[in-house]
């Protein structure tokens, strides 16, 4: 009974239809009343009177709720609509501080009510899974959250530094496991079938699917849900891998563009230190071959993100994007071109937590394969 009470108190029961505030109270004490766990002769009615006489809820004008809740959390908003009347609750300033909340609550819920406790992260000391962890850290809790850094043969040292210290500031179990004896293996195995052939994006492939595997296994290990770390902007233009960096069961970031990551992880380390900021200032890179860079495959992250804006969100042409941003219109076909080649990797993803106007899945309904000239 008291654990009744005290979620009317938190704002968590009920919506009434009696608007007249005793009938509604005793209305809800009969509710209460048939409630096999409560004994018989309990002054249901007196306990409910009681505990709305002492606290601040809007029992009985409608709706059972606070008058002051923090946003993104459940609650439960008393409105009169013929009065135009109601309880208006504060909102989060500044849109990182709000898209970095609705990130903290779906982790939370889809995590927990998926019947998980704990999250695995892969951490390689880039931005994304520095953004991932934080956000399952606050979701979560820090001892719920497993890191793992999996340096390769192309992994700098700054890199498993920065995932070092991003798990040591967040307080996060740490696991440092090298994908080198499992990538060199794949590679013998291959070599015979592979005569001849030069290197390419399959041996780049092959490391992503290393790591994907030995994330998969501690996930089975620990019963922890893999949460992969790839943003809207990589998953957009299909700069990702398959059975590799997408692997997980939660694709945390995957409706928050690049620019908006960068945005967030300041917002971050404006609330605590925990992304290092060499991980902020150094150029994003998958470390899968010599020096590489995204800026190698990709437009630079500000030109991407605001084709794809226009593209994906508001549905304008190629022409009127390039025409509206001073962009080569070569340029912003092609980007349009990867958007729509990759729609059968995109359907393959691990679900997502939607922010914005428009996020891949049922956001953006696409046929797989589909012939069509940009």
């Amino acid at each position: 009974m008291d654990s009744l009470l005290d979620a009317l108190q938190e704002g968590r029961l009920i919506e009434l239809p009696e608007n007249n505030r005793e009938h509604a109270l005793q209305l809800l004490a009969h509710i209460l009343e048939a409630i096999p766990s409560v004994p018989n002769g309990t002054d249901v009615v007196g306990l409910v009177m009681e505990r709305e006489r002492t606290t601040s809820t809007a029992l009985g004008r409608g709706w059972a709720c606070p008058h002051a809740r923090v946003p993104f959390e459940e609650d439960l908003v008393y409105f009169d609509s013929e009065k135009l009347t109601g309880d208006m609750h504060p909102q989060i300033a500044g849109e990182e501080a709000s898209a970095y909340d609705a990130l903290v609550l779906g982790t939370r819920d889809y995590v927990q009510k998926c019947g998980f406790q704990r999250a695995i992260i892969g951490l390689s000391g880039g931005i994304d899974s520095a953004l991932t962890a934080s956000i399952a850290v606050d979701a979560l809790g820090s001892e719920n959250v497993i890191g793992v850094g999996m340096p390769g043969p192309y992994s700098s040292a700054g890199s498993i530094d920065d995932a070092r210290e991003l798990a040591g500031n967040l307080k996060i179990r740490f696991e440092l496991l090298s994908i080198q004896q499992i990538y060199e293996a794949a590679r013998q195995t291959l070599a015979p079938v592979f005569a001849g052939m030069p290197p390419d994006v399959t041996e780049e492939n092959i490391q992503s699917r290393a790591r994907g595997l030995l994330l998969m296994a501690m996930s089975n290990k620990f019963g922890a849900l893999v949460l992969s770390t790839g943003n809207k902007s990589e998953l957009a233009v299909g700069y990702c891998t398959l059975y590799g960096d997408m692997v997980g069961g939660l694709a945390v970031i995957s409706d928050v563009p690049k620019t908006l990551v960068y945005r967030l992880s300041g917002y971050v380390n404006s609330r605590r230190k925990a992304i290092p900021e060499s991980t902020i200032q150094k150029p994003p890179s998958a470390e899968l071959r010599p020096d590489q860079k995204d800026s190698d495959s990709l437009p630079l992250y500000d030109v991407l993100d605001a084709i794809l804006e226009d593209y994906v969100e508001d549905l304008r042409s190629a022409e009127q994007i390039a025409r509206s941003h001073n962009f080569d219109l070569g340029l912003v076909q092609r980007v349009i071109r990867m958007v729509e080649r990759s729609e059968y990797k995109r359907q393959q993803a691990a679900p997502g937590i939607k922010i914005s106007a428009k996020a891949f899945g049922y956001g953006r309904r696409f046929p797989i394969a589909a012939k069509s000239e940009v």
